[in-house]
């Protein structure tokens, strides 16, 4: 999609601070964190939001999701996962994205 920013990141027509990468998502920093960690988990693969998604997409997030919050720090203290859809959500970019938000404690409600 030639419009969508995270597309952009992924091509590599935007530069950004990659955290982690493989041959389906591409882990970078947040512009506007919301936590001494707040990274965004993007798949490589546009897809507009979490119901858009493959089924064998999440399956794979969460299998990765181990070893990228270990190497953030924040798996033994704990950590948040966001994933907002739509409009009413607060998603801004229509482009599935996880947020992963640790490294203090985190007050309920988030918003």
């Amino acid at each position: 999609m030639t419009d969508c920013i995270f597309c952009k990141i992924v091509a590599g027509e935007i530069p950004s601070k990659k955290i982690y990468e493989d041959e389906k998502i591409i882990v970078i920093n947040d512009l506007n964190p919301g936590a001494p960690v707040h990274v965004l988990i993007i798949p490589k693969e546009h897809t507009e939001n979490i119901l858009t998604a493959s089924s064998n997409l999440l399956p794979y997030i969460q299998a990765k999701l181990g070893e990228i919050v270990k190497t953030l720090g924040i798996a033994e203290k704990g950590f948040r996962i966001v994933i907002n859809t739509g409009e009413d959500g607060g998603q801004s970019v229509n482009h599935l994205h996880f947020h992963v938000l640790g490294g203090k404690t985190l007050g309920w409600p988030p918003c």
